[in-house]
């Protein structure tokens, strides 16, 4: 095992960890703010990327065709929120009929399974050739760190909003915000809507950064943003405590899951079970704060003692 070409392969899994980074954010939002176990992702993330790799085909420069993507996660969001509200579906379940329908929606998005995008010929704000020998304006690392950072700025506010503060108090105590006044359908609405917004904004850099989007591309990404979710909160979920740093701190879980995958791979672990470690990773991470209060938490007696 050549120690240079792991070396030389850890830029480019920090690229993909930080793009797949936004995508946890979305995710964070559903799994942990919202309390809204959603499924969609693995069709959204799809969605952002074929629709922003069609775009740019048809002509769009590249902000207009991630807005394109961008628009469409929420759409796709909003029909998980209408299927689970308006119709009265439960939430795994609603996540999973959209995620099918978007199946569909994919293919005749890009009219074929497949469609890839020239670096050559096109100007990608990504790629993967973007991440040694070019000017650090160009550095694919170091543009995606800061649309990180302006789209976490941009959240830490709006969850300060009152409509923010909603969402929030909806995801914690929903009868309770309903005695509020909270309109709480609304609020899980959006909350569905911002999440796999960000999830189709993180599936048009993907698909920049790797030159095409595949019908396969969102597959299994629920188990990767939950990885990074988990990941981060272990680690430095004791030391961020702000809103803005928790958002962070997923993001820096995306980045050590992708880093721990390009080790695992260089160590000649066979890829096929890849999706397999992926799965027992999350299990794991969060079977940990149970196995704790069960067998490494004192019980405490009557009267305060242990």
């Amino acid at each position: 095992m050549n120690i240079m070409s792991l070396v030389n392969a850890l830029p480019g899994a920090a690229a993909q960890g930080l793009i797949w980074g936004i995508m946890a954010i979305g995710v964070y939002i559903t799994y942990r703010i919202l309390d809204f176990a959603d499924l969609t992702v693995d069709g959204s993330l799809c969605t952002g990327g074929a629709v922003c790799i069609m775009l740019m085909l048809k002509g769009c420069n590249v902000w207009a065709a991630m807005a394109g993507a961008l628009v469409a996660g929420m759409l796709a969001g909003f029909v998980t929120g209408f299927f689970h509200t308006f119709m009265g579906i439960p939430a795994i379940l609603s996540g999973i009929l959209t995620q099918l329908g978007l199946w569909s929606v994919n293919l005749k998005i890009m009219g074929k399974a497949n469609q890839a995008i020239n670096v050559d010929k096109y100007k990608l704000l990504v790629s993967l050739r973007f991440i040694k020998n070019v000017p650090f304006y160009k550095n694919t690392i170091l543009l995606v760190a800061v649309i990180i950072v302006v789209l976490i700025a941009v959240l830490y506010w709006f969850f300060g909003t009152e409509m923010g503060c909603s969402l929030r108090a909806t995801g914690c105590n929903d009868k309770m915000a309903r005695a509020q006044g909270i309109n709480t359908d609304f609020s899980r609405v959006l909350g569905l809507m911002v999440s796999n917004g960000l999830v189709g904004l993180s599936g048009a850099l993907l698909a920049q950064y790797q030159g095409f989007a595949d019908i396969n591309m969102g597959r299994g990404a629920i188990v990767i943003g939950l990885a990074a979710v988990i990941i981060g909160e272990a680690i430095f979920g004791k030391i961020f405590h702000n809103f803005a740093l928790l958002l962070f701190s997923v993001s820096l879980g995306s980045i050590v899951y992708y880093l721990v995958l390009q080790v695992v791979i260089w160590m000649g672990i066979d890829t096929d079970l890849l999706k397999l470690l992926s799965a027992v990773v999350v299990a794991i991470f969060l079977a940990i704060p149970v196995w704790k209060a069960r067998y490494f938490t004192k019980p405490v007696k009557k009267g305060g003692k242990n």
